[in-house]
């Protein structure tokens, strides 16, 4: 399925990662979503309408309101992509500790020598 936004510039704005987050616990309608920010109801639903075009929230009709949750299969990909980058800072900073402890060691080393 194609989406008309990009996933990552949706959730670079901290109004939008602040939706998400609130969703993430329960459904909610626009109204209620918009009573949780400190904005015009227009600019929350847009945020909302953009969290939707990229797939990272659903609505789901029910009578006269719309009820909108996050979809976690999309969720998912992001994890991924961000665990690919965690992997690699992890590796950085293993070799730093290495280099650290091995510094540490021929410092120890020289002192002992004396």
């Amino acid at each position: 399925m194609k989406f008309r936004r990009d996933t990552f510039q949706a959730i670079a704005d901290p109004t939008r990662r602040a939706i998400l987050i609130l969703l993430a616990s329960q459904t909610a309608t626009a109204g209620a979503i918009g009573n949780q920010f400190d904005a015009a109801r227009s600019t929350v639903s847009k945020h909302i309408q953009i969290l939707t075009e990229c797939g990272l929230v659903e609505a789901a009709p029910k009578g006269r309101e719309i009820y909108y949750k996050i979809k976690f299969d999309r969720m998912k990909e992001i994890d991924l992509w961000l665990d690919q980058i965690r992997l690699i800072w992890e590796a950085r900073f293993d070799k730093l500790d290495d280099y650290l402890m091995k510094i540490q060691k021929n410092k120890n080393h020289g002192k002992n020598s004396k």
